[in-house]
């Protein structure tokens, strides 16, 4: 609920940016025009004026041919192609910053790739930036990527270890940070899951950590992340572990005791 406003005449310094920074820590945090810009349709072509009437005596002019219709861009498709196309993460990496068929782009600041060592035996698959992650265009550096960094240590695992054997590589579904922080939305993840899977290929970890429910969405085609949590599954033909969000445990502390079983289940794992 929007807390009370004095007038706006008495508004001091001190009171304005108070409420300024309340709207931030909502999510509005981007400035926005009067109307909704519709990106999706093409601008109207300038209507040609009516051809002069052809005189009686001459010869017939040929018909034009009709203008040719728009061909409606496939985004998945074209996701497709351009993640089958690269050869290397770096390559992988400007594909999808060069992706023009996601509007959150347009309101993102940074692109978010990933983080940690490429050559790791886990590779961690998050949600999307938040905030934190938006401004320093790394994934996993807020709040929940620090109770992460400590969760991850507790087994022995860090982002900037050089040994795989220690290390970890942090990616997310979305590499844009959606608006308010909300949730992917099924649209978004569809369009990549190409670039997902074409990114733990070049990767190649022995196991994927799906924390949580978009992860999951990606990975299983399925939610209920307080349901999958602890299983081993298959995806994108590797072992991978569901695990609940950081997020979710700073919310919910009493879940930390199920989190660090499906560490332990993790590092048991690695130490086969």
């Amino acid at each position: 609920m929007q807390p009370d406003m004095p007038p706006l005449a008495e508004i001091d310094y001190d009171t304005a940016f108070a409420l300024l920074e309340w709207q931030v820590e909502f999510g509005a945090d981007e400035a926005m025009g009067d109307a909704p810009i519709d990106r999706y349709t093409p601008p109207h072509e300038p209507v040609e004026a009516a051809p002069e009437p052809t005189p009686a005596r001459a010869a017939p002019q040929p018909e034009l041919a009709a203008p040719a219709q728009i061909a409606a861009v496939d985004p998945v498709g074209e996701a497709e192609r351009l993640a089958a196309a690269a050869p290397d993460l770096a390559a992988l990496a400007e594909a999808m910053r060069g992706f023009e068929h996601c509007e959150l782009k347009r309101g993102a600041r940074n692109f978010v790739f990933a983080d940690g060592n490429p050559e790791a035996r886990v590779l961690i698959l998050g949600e999307a930036p938040g905030r934190d992650e938006d401004l320093e265009g790394r994934p996993f550096v807020g709040a929940a990527g620090q109770l992460l960094d400590r969760m991850l240590a507790a087994i022995g695992l860090s982002r900037s270890a050089p040994d795989p054997a220690a290390a970890v590589y942090i990616t997310n579904v979305l590499p844009w940070r959606p608006p308010a922080n909300r949730e992917p939305e099924a649209a978004e993840i569809a369009m990549f899951r190409p670039f997902i899977a074409r990114h733990i290929a070049l990767a190649a970890p022995d196991f994927i950590v799906l924390m949580g429910n978009s992860a999951c969405t990606a990975a299983l085609g399925q939610r209920g992340i307080t349901r999958l949590r602890g299983l081993w599954v298959q995806a994108f033909d590797l072992p991978a572990l569901p695990m609940t969000h950081p997020a979710y445990l700073l919310r919910t502390p009493e879940a930390k005791r199920e989190a660090w079983a499906d560490l332990l289940s993790l590092r048991a794992r690695l130490e086969k």
